[in-house]
């Protein structure tokens, strides 16, 4: 029989107290995604299906290049923020940190490959 308090064995399964910023880091960019996404449906559904010459050549005015590059990162670093949630709740151990390293990096290069494209284009 382990004489153990009820705090003791709760201990280093508590609150890390970032639940909070976590949560509002999470509204504030589904809220900027909201406003982003019909933007970015009107800027970037037009040119499907136009030869490469004219996209081009739209892409490198500035409104649909910073729209493509705001929502780029907006989304990816809100699939970064999900995921971690996600991991963090499911996933336990070593697994946990090689899985929130990979989701990281994985999150960050596609983003930063967005903005190259974009860049590529704009320029």
């Amino acid at each position: 029989m382990a004489y153990m308090t009820d705090r003791k064995r709760a201990e280093g399964m508590g609150s890390a107290k970032e639940g909070t910023h976590h949560h509002w880091w999470m509204m504030v960019s589904s809220a900027g995604l909201a406003v982003l996404t019909p933007f970015f449906l009107f800027t970037f559904a037009p040119m499907l299906g136009k030869p490469h010459a004219e996209v081009l050549a739209y892409f490198a005015q500035p409104f649909p290049a910073i729209i493509a590059a705001l929502m780029i990162v907006a989304t990816f670093l809100h699939f970064k923020n999900g995921v971690q949630a996600l991991i963090e709740d499911y996933v336990h151990g070593t697994a946990r940190k090689i899985t929130l390293i990979a989701t990281t990096c994985l999150s960050y290069a596609a983003a930063a490959t967005g903005l190259f494209a974009i860049a590529r284009m704009a320029l």
